[in-house]
């Protein structure tokens, strides 16, 4: 049996779970197409889910946890000597040295880089026999010496590897395509584990502005698989153009969809915004850790809308490679170069900035 239930995190937002368990198990035909059916109607109205049934054991996530604890748990200039060049998209990120809200092209509301720090592996050419690295997307991994580090984040790694292809199985499923189809494009993809840490040391940062711990931001791939903490601070951009809460349900990962997934449909699926404002507890921020797996497809793989989306309506992307759509998007977030090619997520993001004013304008009016 498929379990399908609504989610409420925030009023007016529902995140939809679904039970991914037909095909983590090789179910019947029957029961996979209920979960394809599921999937197609959340990655259409929300483009978050928390999935259940994905069969990630507790030990490996205890692990990955454990390996996060102990790197980020070392002093700050320790972590810096494994900082690697921004393209590399690899090796460790210190607080404040990012901003994704310039992989939109949209400048940060706070005029300040986003407070999170975070440790990057991803799949690299050696991981491809018989694969050239034409691109520069596919660098070696850095490994801290951290004991005990590379066994836990590999084993997870593999985990949330596994759970990304089979959600991208059951997508084809849902969108009446050949499975062969999407696994042509992603025999050798730049799949990426970032592992986010949301935390400022006492006093380096002025509490009550409006702190931002990860900008407004979509992410570039075909899907996200994300474990994080049961604490508050993810938000989700919904269709009312306001943002609401989101956490993980009780032993789910939380699935969103990529660009990648907006332009195969033609934006019939949602890559939808999302951004990490912190939780303040009695005056300091309130810790929050999370594992973000992008399966990103090859580099050298062209990103098209899928024939059956062009017989509805007109493309409302033209084509590029999954490098240069990544990379634009790279140079903005790490290299402080705003995206230009994003102008979709950018005039959703003003548009909810605009509510935003709208909404505190009326409350001050109310409180007059």
């Amino acid at each position: 049996m498929i379990a399908v239930y609504y989610h409420s995190m925030s009023e007016n937002l529902l995140v939809p779970t679904v039970d991914i368990s037909a095909y983590v198990t090789d179910a019947s035909a029957e029961s996979k197409a209920a979960v394809a059916r599921a999937l197609d109607i959340a990655c259409r109205t929300v483009g978050f889910i928390q999935i259940v049934g994905h069969g990630v054991p507790t030990a490996a996530t205890d692990g990955l946890a454990q390996a996060m604890d102990d790197f980020f748990g070392q002093d700050l200039e320790e972590k810096k000597q494994w900082k690697r060049p921004a393209k590399e998209n690899r090796g460790y990120s210190p607080p404040k040295s990012e901003s994704l809200s310039y992989s939109l092209g949209v400048d940060p509301v706070t005029r300040m880089n986003d407070f999170f720090e975070a440790f990057n592996i991803g799949s690299s050419e050696a991981d491809f026999p018989g694969f050239t690295d034409e691109t520069g997307d596919y660098a070696a991994n850095t490994w801290p010496d951290t004991p005990g580090f590379e066994e836990r984040v590999s084993t997870y790694f593999a985990e949330a590897r596994r759970v990304a292809y089979t959600l991208q199985d059951a997508f084809a499923d849902a969108l009446g395509v050949d499975r062969d189809v999407f696994g042509a494009v992603s025999d050798h993809p730049i799949n990426v584990l970032r592992m986010n840490n949301y935390a400022l040391p006492p006093g380096s940062i002025e509490l009550g502005a409006d702190l931002t711990g990860m900008g407004e931001h979509t992410d570039y791939g075909m899907v996200t698989v994300l474990w994080a903490d049961r604490v508050e601070g993810l938000q989700v951009l919904g269709r009312d153009g306001r943002w609401h809460d989101v956490m993980p349900a009780e032993g789910a990962l939380l699935v969103n969809l990529g660009d990648i997934a907006a332009r195969v449909t033609n934006d019939e699926w949602m890559s939808t915004l999302h951004r990490v404002k912190p939780p303040i507890v009695d005056g300091t921020i309130k810790r929050r850790r999370s594992a973000a797996f992008f399966h990103d497809w090859n580099a050298d793989a062209v990103i098209r809308t899928l024939p059956a989306m062009l017989e509805r309506a007109e493309p409302v992307y033209e084509p590029v490679t999954v490098a240069e759509h990544v990379q634009a998007k790279l140079r903005g977030s790490r290299a402080g170069v705003k995206n230009t090619a994003a102008a979709r997520e950018q005039a959703r993001v003003e548009a909810a900035q605009v509510e935003a004013a709208q909404v505190e304008a009326a409350q001050v009016e109310a409180a007059l």
